[in-house]
């Protein structure tokens, strides 16, 4: 039943669009230049075209492709809709200008002209040419940007930090998503940059896959050299868990939940399941807490509660997946917990980020949602995710190799 809404909602909401759309271009496009009028229609009918494709391979193929194939149809039903939303804006304008015109009219008694209240030609060019932008940008995104790793650097002062860990360098990574990935040679240098940044410890916030454990069979091998002198720790994320895929049985789901567990452990990476450790240096020590993933509105099997208990260290670092469980619990229960490290968002995968600037449809969702925060004392550092989900690439918010280092 969820499925036949779903599928009913897409046809719904792209048939009313497509139809706004069409009758405005339909009923002007053949006064338009020849050149303008032919660019105009194979724009309107390919990307209609692959729409269609797509929500139909979606929703009754899916099982018959791998998940990065299903990222790329994905990707073309977005580029439809935020091309045909964006040109439809200025649709709305003039007719909101030609309400305007029918109504001053009336009022006035001027009889309606011949044939009715024309549309703009002006606003029809300017919906068309802002509508360009997204579909060349949204392009260039899948072709130049998932696997454009960027290194953040970020340097934090902890108090009662011991010194013997003063200049501690943090690598870290989130959110893999290893079952989108098509090209196995950038993925190798997005590692090897990982590597290039000569870690004291590494830590991994999640997401491993998509949605089953098998997805990273052809990279345990690559992400088992990231090494560490302190090791390499990991959590799970809420695709971690299987949850978005229907499987034959409950058996089938938790042997892929476990296997998934397991996979971390043939990486050589210690993964944290609601229990703490201790990164030690001579007589010196500080204590590491990972969690399940603990999201609003996601699967919660965290338990911070659990996982800090008997812990005994001055600095506490914490690795959960989800970063509104820093506003929702560790602000307010957990306040000698120095540092969060979070993932989960990806950045939406695509914003606008400068110097002094940066903003991503992401933060209509989460206050917090890439970068360092700090609130009373208390740091939370959220990384934007070293793979990609849903759109097939990544425009403006680059897939990011983390380094931080602490400060006595």
């Amino acid at each position: 039943m969820r499925f036949f809404l779903l599928f009913i909602t897409f046809i719904i909401i792209g048939g009313l669009l497509e139809w706004y759309v069409y009758s405005a271009l339909s009923n002007r496009w053949n006064g338009w230049s020849s050149w303008l009028r032919n660019t105009a229609k194979i724009s309107y009918w390919v990307l209609l075209g692959l729409s269609v494709l797509s929500i139909l391979m979606m929703f009754f193929f899916n099982k018959f492709q791998p998940r990065w194939v299903m990222n790329f149809w994905f990707s073309f039903v977005i580029f439809n809709l935020i091309v045909k939303t964006g040109f439809a804006v200025f649709l709305l304008i003039d007719d909101l200008r030609r309400l305007g015109i029918f109504t001053r009219n009336k009022i006035n008694g001027v009889p309606a002209p011949e044939g009715g209240i024309k549309r703009s030609d002006f606003l029809l060019k300017a919906g068309l040419l802002a509508a360009s932008v997204p579909m060349v940008s949204l392009s260039w995104g899948m072709i130049a940007g998932p696997y454009r790793y960027k290194v953040f650097s970020e340097k934090v002062k902890i108090p009662k930090l011991p010194k013997s860990f003063d200049g501690l360098k943090i690598v870290q990574i989130s959110d893999i998503h290893s079952g989108s990935f098509y090209n196995k040679e950038a993925v190798q240098n997005g590692i090897d940059l990982v590597m290039a940044q000569k870690p004291d410890v590494i830590f991994f916030t999640g997401d491993l896959v998509n949605d089953q454990a098998k997805e990273m069979d052809p990279y345990i091998e690559m992400f088992s050299k990231l090494d560490a002198p302190l090791g390499v720790y990991s959590i799970l994320g809420n695709h971690d868990y299987g949850d978005y895929v229907s499987w034959e049985s409950e058996e089938a789901h938790q042997k892929n939940n476990k296997a998934l567990r397991d996979v971390h452990g043939k990486m050589g990476w210690r993964l944290l399941l609601n229990e703490h450790v201790y990164l030690e240096r001579g007589d010196d020590k500080i204590g590491l807490i990972g969690v399940e993933n603990w999201g609003a509105g996601f699967h919660k099997e965290g338990d911070l509660e659990k996982a800090y208990e008997g812990i005994d260290a001055d600095v506490k670092l914490l690795l959960s997946h989800d970063p509104t469980h820093f506003d929702k619990v560790v602000k307010k229960d957990f306040k000698d917990i120095n540092m969060m490290f979070a993932g989960h968002t990806h950045g939406a995968q695509m914003g606008i980020e400068t110097a002094n600037f940066k903003w991503s449809p992401i933060s209509l969702r989460y206050r917090k949602w890439a970068g360092l925060y700090e609130e009373d004392g208390q740091y939370l550092y959220i990384n934007r995710g070293f793979g990609f989900l849903g759109y097939a690439g990544r425009l403006g918010i680059m897939p990011e190799i983390t380094v931080m280092e602490l400060e006595a």
